[in-house]
């Protein structure tokens, strides 16, 4: 099958206030992630890994480190025209408005659709933890003739009415799409299920183009609550795509079928790294046919002087003295001091662990210097006087040295 010719238009202009104090100085998308990545690292791994090489980023709240993330780490060909990763500020051509909402930001870039004259739109989120062979969801896309194609993923009907939800049928049309409904409807084959939708479409260029004209001309901003619903009701060809049918190269049996996540609370920023750790891990961040793509560096290789590491990932130029670690994620450049104690934590880049401190559930965000024989997290007698301590018992300190870097 010959492929359309394909724009790609990444929302990663988020906030992210409930990530607070992680995106005090930067967008969620920017935050780091894992070892050795940032959350936008995900979705433009699973574009370029599709051999979709013709990418718009729009960007909007604290961007700076995200455009300088995006600088270093992702140039395609000086080559080829077509092959891009672009970072796009809001232009303001309609008025001085920044983004009023994800369907705004597209029609607000018009311009960039017509210059480029694709196919195919699509339309994604730079906010979420997953790999995803978008080809696949191309394919369903053309073979139905679809005007626009949602990514669905299946949740628990008792969870659904948290979320919008996808009626669709046993073909997979869309029949109605649901805001947080109170009684969700069920997929076609799980009644126990729903599909809920992942913020991520593919549209036809022509179609999209009249939705996003008439959404602004009713002050409508968003495609989930706005011009999806309107497509629906003027008897446009909607399909909802399962995204649990999407099939990874190399992925292992144990990982979680399906993986998804919204990282986007500190519990849930938590939980997402415990899912990369361990023997069998939920979502194995190790996969050399379809791999989420690092941020480079050039530090040295981790040194370790002594003491006991368990289930942990620890990335480049890390020096651990005499220390215990256990299941956390120690980032570039850490220096861990002697008699330190580390467990169910993230410590994040060029951070310091004087002599005998001890952390226990504790995000230390980039640069922090944390000093000798203090007690942070669960089962500490004494608040630390930087700690902010989520609802979920996981304490964060956030960054002491405020750089666009970050």
């Amino acid at each position: 099958m010959a492929y359309p010719k394909i724009l790609a238009m990444i929302m990663a202009g988020g906030r992210g206030e409930r990530l607070f104090p992680l995106t005090f100085e930067r967008s969620k998308p920017a935050v780091p992630f894992g070892g050795r990545y940032r959350i936008i690292d995900f979705v433009l791994s699973n574009f370029i890994n599709s051999q979709i090489f013709s990418i718009y980023l729009l960007v909007q709240y604290k961007s700076q480190s995200l455009i300088e993330h995006v600088r270093e780490n992702w140039g395609l060909s000086s080559v080829m025209s077509d092959h891009f990763v672009t970072v796009v500020p809001p232009q303001m051509r309609y008025g001085p408005d920044w983004f009023q909402g994800t369907a705004n930001a597209v029609f607000q870039n018009l311009n960039l659709i017509r210059q480029h004259k694709p196919e195919l739109v699509i339309v994604f989120g730079a906010d979420h933890i997953y790999r995803m062979d978008i080809r696949q969801m191309i394919d369903f896309h053309l073979e139905r003739n679809a005007h626009a194609t949602v990514a669905a993923r299946p949740v628990p009907i008792s969870e659904a009415g948290s979320f919008g939800i996808i009626d669709a049928d046993k073909e997979h049309r869309i029949k109605d799409f649901i805001e947080k409904p109170k009684d969700p409807p069920s997929m076609p084959n799980d009644p126990a299920r729903s599909y809920c939708s992942m913020g991520n479409y593919i549209f036809n260029t022509d179609i999209l183009i009249n939705a996003l004209i008439q959404a602004e001309r009713n002050k409508e901003y968003d495609f989930g609550k706005q011009v999806i619903p309107n497509m629906l009701n003027a008897g446009q060809k909607l399909f909802a795509y399962d995204f649990e049918t999407n099939i990874i190269p190399g992925s292992k049996p144990y990982e979680e079928r399906g993986y998804w996540r919204d990282a986007g609370t500190i519990k849930a920023f938590w939980d997402a790294h415990q899912d990369m750790l361990g023997e069998k891990p939920l979502f194995d961040i190790k996969n050399e046919i379809w791999p989420i793509r690092p941020s480079r560096n050039e530090l040295p290789a981790l040194k370790i002087l002594g003491g006991e590491i368990t289930n942990s990932i620890i990335a480049e130029g890390a020096v651990i003295n005499r220390s215990k670690i256990i299941n956390s994620v120690i980032r570039r450049g850490v220096v861990i001091e002697d008699g330190v104690e580390v467990r169910d934590s993230i410590i994040m880049d060029y951070v310091v662990l004087k002599k005998g401190c001890i952390l226990n559930k504790v995000i230390v965000d980039a640069h922090n210097v944390i000093e000798e024989n203090v007690h942070i997290g669960f089962d500490s007698k004494t608040p630390y006087w930087r700690a902010h301590l989520d609802l979920s018992g996981i304490t964060v300190i956030a960054t002491e040295k405020q750089t666009s870097r970050l």
